[in-house]
């Protein structure tokens, strides 16, 4: 893939990733790197090193673009993530998905837990696992607990598509991947959803498709849009 070698120090691999000018590459699915807890950040990279690579992140994510990138995304496995949502669409994607926007964060050791019963089931992508999405039920509401660049805490709630980026990201940093909390029947191609699901619900989808979506979820109802967010 292009990644610098894990036998290398995290920092000298970071220094590595960023000698290049551009986006960082982007990790897909298959690199063990995405299978690994990361490793709690604790000082590995130095004040302006760290600055470095959250920009490069920063970079990264918006280049491809995406609303949320996680450093084993990019081949280094430190608990780092950064998420940043415009959220450019219609109202009415924006009340069936609770897409609204999200300012750049940094997020440092981030952890999360559902606050409520509450299920949204949307599509969802991954930039780690490009031109495929698939229908993931995921808390409604979060709690997150993490740090800033700064080492500031950060807990706060989030809900609706904020807390599913937060809960993509974070699931990131622990070795997991959307495709293991998906519904794999819905499984589809960028342009399987512009052409048979992009302006339909979930459920129709799952009705298609036949697969089940959670009892009272919020993706039960209302727009999809066209394709999902990667994140």
């Amino acid at each position: 893939m292009g990644t610098p070698s894990d036998r290398a120090p995290l920092a000298e691999r970071v220094e590595e990733l960023l000698a290049a000018d551009g986006p960082l590459p982007i990790v897909e699915a298959g690199d063990p790197v995405l299978r690994r807890v990361a490793e709690p950040f604790d000082g590995q990279l130095e004040p302006a090193l760290l600055a470095r690579f959250v920009e490069a992140l920063r970079l990264t994510m918006r280049a491809a673009p995406g609303v949320g990138l996680a450093a084993p995304q990019v081949g280094v496995g430190l608990r780092i993530a950064v998420i940043e949502d415009p959220a450019p669409v219609p109202d009415e994607v924006r009340v069936a998905r609770g897409r609204v926007p999200q300012p750049f964060r940094v997020l440092v050791n981030p952890s999360y837990e559902a606050v409520g019963g509450g299920l949204a089931a949307f599509f969802e992508g991954c930039l780690s696992v490009p031109g495929w999405q698939a229908v993931v039920a995921r808390h409604a509401e979060v709690r997150l607990v993490a740090r800033d660049e700064h080492g500031r805490a950060v807990d706060e709630v989030f809900a609706g598509w904020p807390a599913r980026i937060v809960q993509h990201e974070t699931d990131h940093l622990d070795g997991v991947l959307y495709l293991d909390r998906a519904e794999l029947r819905s499984l589809a191609s960028n342009r399987a959803m512009v052409e048979l699901w992009g302006q339909v619900t979930p459920e129709r989808a799952a009705v298609g498709l036949g697969f089940g979506l959670p009892p009272g979820s919020a993706g039960a109802v209302g727009s999809v849009g066209p394709v999902g967010p990667a994140v």
